[in-house]
C-alpha cells in the first residue's frame, strides 16, 4: 500500500506545480506559500477533528525545524517553477537522495585515510560514481543555452532539492516516535503561513487579479494531499526493501511533470535536458540502493 501512497503523492505534486505555474503570473512565491499554508490548516484541523486527533504535540522543536526547511525547499521550488519548465523544476526538487548521497561520500571521503594491506577501501566507489553522474545530469539540464534568469532559477531548483533532502529525513524521524501524519503536515502548514506572511510583509502584495486567485484554492488540497500521501507511504514502509521501493516511487513525480509540461504548457526541451532528467533519476534510483545497500 506504502507503494500507492507515494505514486498518489507524486501525482498531487505534479498536478500541485500545474497550478502553481498558473498562479505565478499573478502571485510571487511569498503569496502563493501563505495561501497554500492557510488552506492547508483548515483542511488538517477539520480532518483531525473528524478523526478525533489532537494536534498538541511533545516535539515542538522537531517540527519547528522540519517547517523551516521545508518551508525554505518549497520557496526555492516555487520560484523556480514559476521561471523553468515544469519538467525541469519537477527534476531538481527530487535530487534528495542525490544529495544524501552526497552527504555521505562526502562525510566519507573526510574521514579517509590511505589504506593499510589487507584494509577494506574506506570509500564506496559506485556511490561516488552515482553521485558525480547526477550532477552531470544537472549540468545538462542547466545547460549554457539558458538564459542569466533561467539559469539563476536552475541554482535555486538545485537547492530546493537539497533542502528536501534534509526535510525527508526529518518526516522519517518524526514518524518514527509516533507522530501522526495529519500532526506533521499540519505544523508545516502553519509554518507554511507564518512564514510566507512574514515574507509579504516584505515583498508586498499583488494585486487582486479576479477568477485567478482561485488557483489557491487547488494549490492547497493538492498540497495536503499530497503531503499526508507521502507521510503514509514513509511511515508505512518498515522494511528495507519497502522503504526503497517507496524512495524510488517518488521519481514518478518527474514523469507526471514531464507529461504535464509538455501537454499543458507546450515546453520544448532539447534532448540535452531529457537526457540530463534521465541521468537525475537513474543516479538517484541507484544512489537510494547503495546507500540501503
Amino acid at each position: 500500500m506504502q507503494a500507492l501512497w507515494m505514486v498518489a503523492a507524486a501525482f498531487c505534486f505534479a498536478l500541485m506545480g500545474v497550478c502553481i505555474k498558473f498562479a505565478s503570473a499573478h502571485y510571487n512565491a511569498a503569496e502563493i506559500i501563505f495561501y497554500r499554508g492557510l488552506i492547508s490548516m483548515a483542511l488538517l484541523w477539520w480532518l483531525a477533528r473528524r478523526k478525533s486527533i489532537t494536534l498538541g504535540t511533545q516535539y515542538p522543536l522537531m517540527h519547528a525545524w522540519r517547517s523551516f526547511i521545508g518551508v525554505l525547499s518549497m520557496g526555492f521550488w516555487f520560484y523556480s517553477i514559476g521561471k523553468l519548465p515544469l519538467a525541469t523544476a519537477m527534476t531538481l526538487n527530487y535530487m534528495s537522495s542525490l544529495w544524501i548521497a552526497a552527504f555521505v561520500v562526502g562525510g566519507a571521503l573526510m574521514a579517509w585515510r590511505p589504506k593499510a594491506a589487507g584494509d577494506q577501501p574506506a570509500l564506496n566507489i559506485p556511490l561516488v560514481l552515482t553521485v558525480l553522474i547526477g550532477f552531470a545530469g544537472v549540468l545538462l539540464m542547466l545547460r549554457p543555452s539558458m538564459d542569466a534568469e533561467q539559469l539563476f532559477a536552475g541554482i535555486i531548483g538545485l537547492l530546493s532539492g537539497l533542502m528536501s533532502a534534509f526535510a525527508y529525513m526529518q518526516v522519517v524521524a518524526l514518524s518514527r516516535i509516533g507522530e501522526s501524519e495529519q500532526r506533521v503536515v499540519f505544523y508545516f502548514a502553519v509554518g507554511s503561513a507564518v512564514a510566507g506572511g512574514l515574507t509579504m510583509l516584505f515583498t508586498g502584495a499583488s494585486p487582486f487579479p479576479g477568477w485567478p486567485a482561485l488557483w489557491h484554492i487547488p494549490i492547497g488540497i493538492l498540497a495536503t494531499a499530497g503531503q499526508l500521501f507521502m507521510t503514509m507511504a514513509y511511515a508505512s514502509a518498515i522494511t528495507r526493501r519497502a522503504t526503497l521501493v517507496v524512495a524510488n516511487l517518488q521519481y514518478s513525480g518527474i514523469v507526471f511533470g514531464g507529461l504535464a509540461s509538455i501537454v499543458v504548457f507546450g515546453d520544448q526541451i532539447p534532448a540535452i535536458g531529457w537526457i540530463g532528467m534521465a541521468l537525475i533519476v537513474g543516479s538517484g534510483i541507484a544512489a537510494t540502493v547503495l546507500r540501503k545497500g
